[in-house]
């Protein structure tokens, strides 16, 4: 299943409110776990939407060791982030709402 536009910023800022700082694949297959694998992201996906949150200041990131030992970078959710996660759900909730009108009228 694709994921529609912009809707991967608001999977990874829900994501790490709930789990905390992860690794990139981590978030990749926490999202993948959750929508029961319907949804496979692609990496070259995930990752330019991770550096595009960073920058936006969504989200902040720091160095550390993985579970398997390895050298991996551990994003978080930045006070910002979180402001913008309840303006990221209050719109996906207005737009879940207009389709849903749409389809009953059909």
């Amino acid at each position: 299943m694709d994921i529609l536009q912009g809707t991967l910023d608001l999977l990874v800022l829900q994501t790490l409110k709930m789990m905390g700082s992860m690794h990139g694949w981590g978030i990749a297959r926490r999202i993948e776990r959750i929508s029961d694998d319907q949804v496979n992201l692609n990496y070259g996906t995930l990752y330019p939407a991770l550096i595009r949150l960073e920058q936006k200041g969504w989200i902040k990131s720091s160095w550390g060791t993985s579970e398997n030992n390895r050298r991996a970078k551990f994003y978080s959710l930045s006070r910002q982030g979180a402001q913008q996660l309840i303006v990221e759900k209050k719109s996906w909730n207005e737009i879940a709402a207009f389709v849903s009108r749409v389809l009953k009228e059909s």
